[in-house]
C-alpha cells in the first residue's frame, strides 16, 4: 500500500533526487549546514548589490548642483538600498549563522522541519529576485524603503514599482515567518541531553528569541502589505485618504510597529555572536551570562512597545508621544547593561586580538554611539529638530552598519574555519578590519553634523550656498574607503577558501559543542548526540580545553535525503505573484498564469505532504 501510494505521488515528476553533490545537490539540499551557507553567499551578492547602490548616491551628493542622475533614479537608488540591505542582507546573514550553527550548538543533527528550512531559504531567494527584476522592466521601486501609504495607491504611484515591491515582500516575509517557526520548535526540542535553557550559548538565547519577534512583528507588515495590494490591485480604499476618508497613518503604525522590533531582530544576532566570541579570546567565562540574556528578552518585549518614536512629528498626541518617549528611553537600559557585561569580560582577561575580537570591539563601540545618539531622540525637542534629517541617517546607520554588519562579520572569521576548514588570513582580516573602521567613521560621523546643519535625508540635489558640499565631498570618500575593505574581504575569502591553512577541530580553543567535530562538520553533525554537563562543555574550570569523551562505534545515522518540492512550492507561490504583476495590464493573461502556478502550488503541496524520508522508502 506505501509503495502503491509512493508511486502515485512521483506520477508524471521526477525520481526524487538521491546526490547530495554537486549543483543539484545544493538546490535540492535540505541539509542546514548547506541552506545556511546558500542564505550567506545570498546575503553577500545582495550586499553587493546594495552597497553600489550606496555608491553611486554617494556621487551624486558628493558635490552640489550634480547632474550626475536625476531625481527619479536617486529615488529608486535610495528606496532598493534600504529595502536590499534591511531584507535581503542583514536579516539573512543572520539567518545564515542561525541556520548553520545552531544545531551544531545545541547537539542537534539538524533543524526540526529540514524541508521548511529549505522552503523558507527559496521564497528569500525568489522573493528579492521578483523584486529586482522591476529593474529590468522599468519599475524600480522608487517609493522609499518604508513605503508611506497613501503616496503608494494607485493614483500616487502610476507605475507597477510598488507592486514589485509588495509582492517580494510578501514572499520573503512567508519564508522569513517560516523560518522563525522551525527555529522556535528546533531550539525549544531538539536540544542535546543535559543542555538546560541556561547552558545554551548565548547566540542560542538570541536566535531563540529573534525567533519570536519574527512571528509576532511580521504579522503587522503582512497585513498592512496585503492592504496596500488589495487597493492597488482591486480598487479597494483602506488607504484613500482623499476619497474614502482613510487614515493618514495607519500605514505608519502598522509599518512602524513592525519596523522597530525588526531593528532588534538585525541587531540581536551580533549581539549573540559578540557574546560567544569574547569569551574564546578573553580566555575567561561570559561574564554575567544570565543578566545578558534576560536583557535580550526585555529588548525584544520592550521593543513592541517603542514603535511611534518614528512618528513624533506626525500629531499624535501630547499623551501617547510622552508614553513612547519614555518606553524609548526604557529599552536603553538593558542595551546598557549588555555592553557593561561585553566591557566586564575582556577586563581581566588574557586577551586575543585576533580578526573576530577586532570586529567584535568594532561592533561595541559603534553600536555603543549609535545607540547614545537614539536615546538622545527619545528626547521628544531634540527628535523634532532632527527628524528627517542626515543626523537620523547617521545613526540608523550605526546601529545597523557599526552594529549588525560589524558583528556578523565577527561571526564570519570565527565561524569561516568550522565551516570550511580552512583558517582565514590574520594579517588581511586587519586590513579589512582597519579599512573598514576608519572607511565607516570617515562616512557617516560627518553625516551627524550635516543633519545639525539642516541638510534633510532623501534628497538627491542641494545649492552650493547651503555649503554642505565638503562634507559631503568628505563622506563620499568615505563610502569608497569601505568599498575598498569588502574587496580586501572578497580577496581574503577566496585565497583562505582556496589554500588557507588547515582549521582542525577547534582552532580558537572554543568552549562550545560546534567546536568538538570536525572542521567542515559531517552531514549527520554528531555521530553520537553529545551530552552536555555546562555552560561551556569544551572548558574545564580555568577556561582550559579539555578534549571531548571518545565516541563508541557507531555506524553513520540516518538522515533525510534531498527534496525538490520545497524549490517547487517557492518557484509556484513566485509564479502566482508574477501573474498578479501581469493580471494589472493583461487580464485573462494574467490569470491563465497565476491558474498554472496554483496548479503547479498544489502539485507541490500534495507531493511534499505525501514524500516518504528517504529516497530509499521511495523506492527509487
Amino acid at each position: 500500500m506505501a509503495a502503491n501510494l509512493a508511486n502515485l505521488v512521483n506520477i508524471g515528476v521526477i525520481k526524487r533526487p538521491v546526490s547530495t553533490e554537486g549543483i543539484w545537490g545544493w538546490i535540492t539540499t535540505v541539509d542546514h549546514k548547506k541552506i545556511g551557507i546558500l542564505y550567506g553567499i545570498s546575503a553577500f551578492i545582495f550586499f553587493i548589490l546594495g552597497g553600489i547602490e550606496a555608491l553611486l548616491m554617494r556621487v551624486q551628493l558628493s558635490s552640489a548642483d550634480s547632474t550626475f542622475m536625476d531625481a527619479g533614479t536617486y529615488n529608486s537608488l535610495f528606496t532598493m538600498h534600504g529595502t536590499t540591505m534591511v531584507f535581503m542582507v542583514v536579516m539573512p546573514a543572520g539567518a545564515a549563522f542561525f541556520n548553520f550553527l545552531i544545531p551544531l550548538m545545541i547537539g542537534a543533527r539538524d533543524v526540526a522541519f529540514p524541508r521548511l528550512n529549505a522552503f523558507s531559504y527559496w521564497l528569500y531567494l525568489f522573493g528579492a529576485l521578483l523584486m529586482n527584476f522591476s529593474f529590468f522592466v522599468g519599475a524600480f521601486p522608487d517609493m522609499g524603503w518604508f513605503g508611506y501609504a497613501p503616496l503608494t495607491i494607485s493614483e500616487y504611484t502610476l507605475s507597477a514599482s510598488t507592486d514589485y515591491w509588495v509582492l517580494g515582500l510578501q514572499i520573503m516575509g512567508i519564508g522569513t515567518t517560516a523560518a522563525g517557526l522551525n527555529f522556535v520548535v528546533t531550539i525549544l526540542n531538539l536540544r542535546a541531553p543535559g543542555m538546560t535553557l541556561m547552558r545554551m550559548p548565548v547566540f542560542a538565547w538570541m536566535t531563540l528569541i529573534i525567533s519570536f519577534l519574527v512571528i509576532f512583528a511580521f504579522p503587522p507588515l503582512t497585513i498592512a502589505l496585503t492592504l496596500l495590494m488589495f487597493d492597488r490591485f482591486f480598487d479597494t480604499n483602506f488607504f484613500d485618504t482623499v476619497g474614502a476618508g482613510a487614515d493618514p497613518l495607519l500605514w505608519q503604525h502598522l509599518f512602524w510597529v513592525f519596523g522597530h522590533p525588526e531593528v532588534y531582530i538585525l541587531i540581536l544576532p551580533a549581539m549573540g555572536i559578540v557574546s560567544d566570541i569574547l569569551p574564546t579570546f578573553s580566555r575567561k567565562p561570559l561574564f554575567g551570562y544570565a543578566t545578558i540574556v534576560f536583557a535580550g528578552a526585555v529588548i525584544a518585549f520592550l521593543g513592541f512597545g517603542v514603535w511611534a518614536h518614528h512618528m513624533f512629528t506626525t500629531g499624535i498626541g501630547a499623551w501617547a508621544v510622552a508614553a513612547f518617549a519614555s518606553a524609548t528611553m526604557a529599552i536603553g537600559v538593558p542595551t546598557g547593561v549588555k555592553i557593561f557585561n561585553w566591557l566586564a569580560t575582556l577586563w581581566g582577561g588574557t586577551i586575543q586580538y585576533r580578526t573576530p575580537l577586532m570586529f567584535s570591539l568594532g561592533f561595541i563601540s559603534m553600536f555603543m554611539l549609535g545607540g547614545l545618539s537614539g536615546v538622545m531622540h527619545a528626547a521628544v525637542p531634540v527628535d523634532t529638530q532632527q527628524q528627517d534629517t542626515y543626523f537620523i541617517v547617521a545613526h540608523f546607520h550605526y546601529v545597523l552598519f557599526g552594529g549588525s554588519i560589524f558583528g556578523l562579520t565577527a561571526g564570519l572569521y570565527y565561524w569561516f574555519p568550522k565551516m570550511t576548514g580552512r583558517m582565514m588570513s590574520e594579517k588581511i582580516g586587519h586590513l579589512h578590519f582597519w579599512l573598514m573602521f576608519i572607511g565607516f567613521n570617515v562616512t557617516f560621523m560627518p553625516m551627524h553634523i550635516l543633519g545639525v546643519l539642516g541638510m534633510p535625508r532623501r534628497i538627491y540635489t542641494y545649492t552650493a550656498d547651503q555649503n554642505w558640499d565638503d562634507l559631503n565631498l568628505f563622506v563620499s570618500f568615505g563610502a569608497f574607503i569601505i568599498a575598498l575593505s569588502i574587496l580586501v574581504l572578497i580577496y581574503n575569502l577566496i585565497v583562505s577558501t582556496r589554500s588557507g591553512a588547515p582549521s582542525g577541530m577547534n582552532p580558537w580553543q572554543a568552549a562550545t559543542l560546534e567546536w568538538s567535530i570536525p572542521s567542515p562538520p559531517h552531514h549527520y553533525n554528531f555521530a553520537v548526540v553529545p551530552t552536555v554537563e555546562s555552560l561551556y562543555p569544551l572548558w574545564d574550570e580555568e577556561a582550559n580545553v579539555v578534549e571531548p569523551p571518545e565516541l563508541p562505534e557507531h555506524g553513520e545515522p540516518h538522515m533525510p535525503s534531498p527534496s525538490y518540492w520545497p524549490l517547487v512550492l517557492a518557484f509556484a507561490a513566485t509564479g502566482i505573484a508574477a501573474g498578479l504583476l501581469i493580471y494589472d495590464n493583461y487580464f485573462w493573461s494574467g490569470i491563465t498564469v497565476m491558474v498554472g502556478f496554483g496548479c503547479l502550488l498544489f502539485r507541490g503541496a500534495y507531493g511534499w505532504v505525501f514524500e516518504p524520508l528517504t529516497a530509499e522508502e521511495s523506492g527509487h
